[in-house]
């Protein structure tokens, strides 16, 4: 027995098997692992929410996207390494399970579980909103229905559809940004045909009141703001165990990162400020994206990104169904779910994990709109902060299995963390950091997001402990440095279902 837990083979499900646990099929080709990767990093966040972190911070909310956008580029690096070494559909929650212990995989993965259904039910009431404006016969809750309905249909086909239905959606939003950052900058530089932009120009980043005009402090706050825009970042880790070649889609993933993030998140806020001054009303009661485009004279601009958000909307519906019914599937197959969640049809999806998932998405919905300032509230708050517990985990997770897999296979480095282990000391640190200065904001209900995450956190942490003392009772293996799945020590083996 040694004290450290080791490390599976790269192909192996939990009992040594056919990677993925036998169940999942590789339906998914390189062009659908390459689109969800660079879609992965655009939310409708990105679209809808950046309005009120430029109110906040000015031209400077800038750096408040650079800032975030480092610590996930930092972050997955860190994940891409563990993944290329074992690819597998539990990601970073399987990767915690082995390096950190049962404990640890059990709880950030329901935690992650938690957090996109509670999206799914977020972004079908958004997506109905658009659709109502567009066809009022039908209500709000019935375009809601019909979304959930579409892409859970989907989903249950086979994960090719999945896949396909991902492409186009993350498709459409990279096209759709990429124009949006070329007509900008045409304009900005003043060659742009037919256009005569008056406001537009560099000026924009240093006039009315200067780069930073709320102060350097609005920097931080603008970082609470932007922060959960970029969840989903790790969406392709968890699909890559459903493609023919697991480690070149999360190497290629991880190596594009950083241009994805500097493109599509610097690059089209960069368009916005430059385009408008950043105290222009309009940003705020438009959107800055409606109002960048309104600003050029493009007709019908209002309704051109109402498609781009429903598109958004959409794939992040489809893309939390996946993520979530993949994670209970992950957490099935360890014995810490249901053990039918990890059971597959003949097409190789997970229909019960699926299944549960949407009709947990189907109360919150409902929650949505019989309580939305009460419990719909209490579960969006409640989640909220999931994202940086994520982010901390895999940072933890990494610090320990690099010495695994370095010290057993390490030929499977084929991703590398950069600055081992300073950088990820660092990430750990900004990470807290960013949890700290949350819990000085009242204004934005920073203080509130964590308290409430934090207290679900411990529920689940409570009960992953509990789980862990009646398997010991059971006389089931010891947690600790415990067990791997294919047979060596790991975190925690006990595979009973919950």
């Amino acid at each position: 027995m040694t004290s450290q837990p080791t490390l599976s083979k790269a192909a192996d499900g939990p009992g040594g098997g056919p990677r993925s646990g036998d169940g999942l099929h590789a339906g998914l080709k390189n062009r659908h692992l390459s689109m969800i990767a660079i879609g992965g990093v655009i939310g409708a966040g990105l679209f809808v929410g950046s309005s009120s972190g430029i109110a906040t911070a000015g031209p400077g909310i800038l750096l408040s996207y650079a800032l975030v956008g480092a610590m996930v580029v930092l972050v997955m690096r860190m994940l891409g390494e563990m993944s290329a070494a074992n690819p597998t559909s539990g990601s970073f929650s399987a990767h915690a399970d082995r390096a950190l212990g049962r404990w640890a995989g059990f709880s950030i993965g329901w935690l992650y579980w938690f957090f996109w259904v509670v999206v799914l039910a977020i972004e079908a009431t958004a997506g109905a909103v658009i659709l109502e404006s567009w066809i009022p016969a039908v209500p709000q809750w019935g375009w809601a229905l019909i979304v959930m309905l579409v892409l859970t249909a989907t989903n249950l086909v086979s994960v090719g559809s999945y896949g396909e239905f991902e492409f186009w959606f993350a498709g459409i939003k990279v096209v759709a940004i990429g124009a949006f950052i070329v007509i900008g900058a045409l304009a900005v530089l003043g060659i742009l045909p037919g256009v005569d932009s008056e406001r537009a120009g560099l000026s924009n980043l240093t006039d009315h009141g200067g780069f930073l005009p709320n102060g350097p402090g609005a920097i931080l706050t603008g970082v609470l703001l932007v922060v959960f825009s970029f969840m989903g970042s790790e969406i392709a880790t968890l699909a890559a165990g459903e493609s023919e070649d697991p480690q070149r889609a999360v190497t290629k993933s991880t190596n594009s990162i950083i241009w994805r993030i500097g493109v599509f998140y610097l690059g089209s806020i960069l368009v916005v400020v430059t385009l408008l001054p950043w105290d222009d009303k309009a940003i705020q009661e438009d959107g800055s994206y409606v109002a960048a485009l309104s600003s050029l004279g493009i007709p019908h601009a209002g309704e051109i990104m109402k498609f781009i958000v429903l598109t958004s909307v959409l794939s992040c519906l489809n893309s939390g169904l996946y993520t979530a019914s993949r994670m209970a599937f992950s957490l099935g197959e360890r014995g810490d779910a249901p053990k039918s969640f990890a059971r597959t049809t003949g097409r190789g999806v997970p229909r019960t994990a699926i299944l549960s998932s949407v009709v947990f998405g189907f109360v919150a919905v409902f929650f949505n709109y019989e309580f939305p300032d009460t419990v719909f509230l209490f579960l969006v708050n409640s989640s909220g902060a999931v994202a940086l517990f994520v982010w901390l985990v895999i940072c933890a997770s990494q610090l320990r299995m690099r010495r695994i897999v370095e010290r057993e296979s390490p030929e499977k480095l084929i991703v590398r963390m950069w600055l081992y282990p300073y950088l990820t000391w660092a990430t750990i640190g900004l990470i807290v950091f960013v949890l700290g200065y949350m819990l000085t904001d009242t204004e934005h209900d920073g203080r509130t997001t964590v308290l409430l995450s934090l207290l679900v956190a411990a529920v689940v942490v409570g009960l992953a402990l509990v789980l862990e003392a009646v398997r010991r009772r059971r006389g089931g293996p010891v947690a600790g440095a415990a067990d791997d799945p294919a047979g060596g020590e790991r975190a925690g083996t006990g595979h009973a279902g919950v």
